[in-house]
């Protein structure tokens, strides 16, 4: 798979990044460390972020044919976005694919976090449709280890703080600082200099994500979408996992971006959003590092 990974760099114009790391800093954490050389760097430029009113339209009429209602026109899912406009971005870097449950694992063992765990009573109280133990209970962590089987999906159950703290301390162990990257980033990423709609361009296409469409009714392993990547050659900024950023969505909420499993078109462009509290465990986010080029 990893070739794989870089062969499709290469044919977008893209390259991992890989800095020398001590041999200590390589024996604490080899699975984080690999994933730092796996960033992908965006270069600096004018990008456009938002979308029209007839791109949300677009989106929504996309979303009641694949999902046979109109939930996200009555409750105005799209009508926050911003309105189409011009950006320019320094430089930055991003990683390739969402963190994984193995490599927060290495995380969890340095005791830097708990493992990714909630118990139902604790997911009832959130408010969250999901039903915990056909939807939830399969993500959480017992004895300390991600659940069998899952160990190269992405994390799940990680609140917005544990994500940012996962990120710093990877940082610290590569010696370059590493964060959750802002909204603007993620959708920088996700859209291209192109502006596309989608990661991969302006029409929803099952094949390229894991979604409601075509997909298992569940997370599954990062990097099995190859063909779902931007024009940057990143990959899952649509499908999956929704992400955790750096932005705020309003004085309670944190902005996530991207869709996950269990979304329908229309949810996973890149002008879409939304906010979620930053203490809340949910099984349909995970997030993504990034860092200044």
């Amino acid at each position: 798979m990893k070739a794989a990974w870089l062969v499709l760099l290469a044919a977008c114009g893209g390259a991992p990044v890989a800095t020398p790391i001590s041999p200590e800093a390589a024996a604490l954490a080899p699975l984080t460390l690999t994933a730092e050389d796996k960033m992908v760097t965006i270069p600096a430029g004018k990008s456009i972020a938002g979308s029209t009113p007839e791109e949300r339209e677009q989106a929504y009429a996309d979303y009641e044919r694949a999902a046979g209602h109109s939930t996200a026109r009555d409750q105005q899912w799209f009508d926050g976005e911003e309105d189409r406009h011009p950006i320019r971005l320094p430089a930055f870097k991003i990683d390739l694919l969402p963190v994984t449950q193995a490599q927060f694992g290495e995380f969890v063992a340095a005791g830097k976090a708990p493992p990714p765990a909630i118990t139902e009573a604790e997911w009832k109280a959130q408010g969250f449709r999901q039903d915990y133990a056909t939807q939830v209970a399969r993500y959480v962590w017992k004895d300390g280890r991600p659940p069998v089987g899952r160990e190269d999906h992405p994390v799940v159950l990680v609140t917005w703080r544990e994500a940012q703290a996962y990120c710093k301390w990877r940082g610290d162990l590569r010696g370059e600082p590493r964060r959750l990257p802002t909204a603007q980033e993620y959708e920088r990423a996700a859209r291209g200099k192109q502006a596309f709609a989608y990661p991969w361009g302006n029409v929803f296409d099952p094949t390229k994500l894991n979604s409601a469409a075509a997909g298992p009714g569940d997370t599954e392993a990062v990097g099995s979408r190859l063909e779902g990547a931007s024009p940057d050659g990143v990959l899952e900024l649509a499908g999956n996992v929704f992400q955790w950023t750096s932005s705020k969505w309003d004085n309670d909420e944190m902005t996530v971006k991207g869709s996950a499993w269990e979304d329908h078109a229309g949810l996973g462009r890149g002008a879409a959003a939304h906010g979620r509290p930053p203490f809340a465990r949910h099984v349909i986010i995970g997030f993504r590092c990034a860092g200044d080029a």
